[in-house]
């Protein structure tokens, strides 16, 4: 591993739309539980669910915690009933497959998803075995990023040093809690939606439009 990531020795990874590209469209699949879900909870017509839905991740960063704060929704069942997809729309990049087999160090995923989602996930793509773990929504006691709360709660149950660790994410207001511990950051700039919501050179490193192309440099 050359210069600028020989220090690295923690590589920290967002999953949905980082580790595969969002053209997969498994959020659209998502998209439409969460609005039923929403619609049968409130007793709304599903275009109302959608505004609610959205509004819910726009101010809270997931769906989820909105609900719990405003309707105190059970985290496992909500969950359970949204992430019941079709995850044939995902398939194995060989290039990332590659990539992270080379990558030195500790990986884990940082989710804003559950930990069995991830598995499912991570095994359609192939890459399950690639890391050394996945810290989820659970284990942030539901403060989705960007809540500062989560990325401390990370440092602390991962045990490792921030100034050697590297995040990749999507979404790059999800950077700025990161740079601010010490991290040196990715953003993966591929089209997520709202994925440039606050972007700002201050604490995003390094900027990418493919996610595996970046990996296979750095790791070639």
């Amino acid at each position: 591993m050359k210069p600028p990531f020989a220090h690295v020795e923690t590589w920290l990874f967002d999953m949905d739309n980082t580790l595969y590209h969002p053209r997969a469209n498994l959020f659209a699949q998502i998209d439409v539980r969460m609005e039923a879900y929403v619609a049968e909870l409130l007793g709304l017509d599903r275009a109302a669910a959608r505004v609610v839905q959205k509004r819910y991740f726009h101010e809270h960063g997931t769906t989820l915690r909105g609900l719990m704060n405003d309707h105190g929704v059970a985290p496992a069942d909500f969950l359970a009933k949204v992430h019941d997809l079709d995850f044939s729309v995902l398939s194995p990049d060989p290039r990332v497959v590659a990539g992270l087999a080379r990558l030195p160090g500790r990986k884990y995923v940082f989710t804003n998803g559950d930990a069995d989602y991830a598995a499912r996930v991570l095994g359609a793509l192939g890459i399950g075995a690639a890391f050394d773990g996945v810290f989820d929504i659970h284990a942030m006691e539901y403060r989705p990023k960007p809540d500062p709360l989560a990325y401390e709660k990370l440092v602390a149950a991962l045990d490792f040093d921030p100034a050697k660790a590297f995040f990749a994410e999507d979404m790059a207001h999800n950077l700025k809690p990161a740079k601010a511990l010490g991290m040196a950051t990715l953003w993966v700039n591929n089209g997520s939606e709202r994925g440039g919501h606050g972007a700002h050179p201050d604490f995003i490193d390094q900027e990418t439009h493919d996610f595996a192309e970046w990996l296979e440099a750095i790791t070639a």
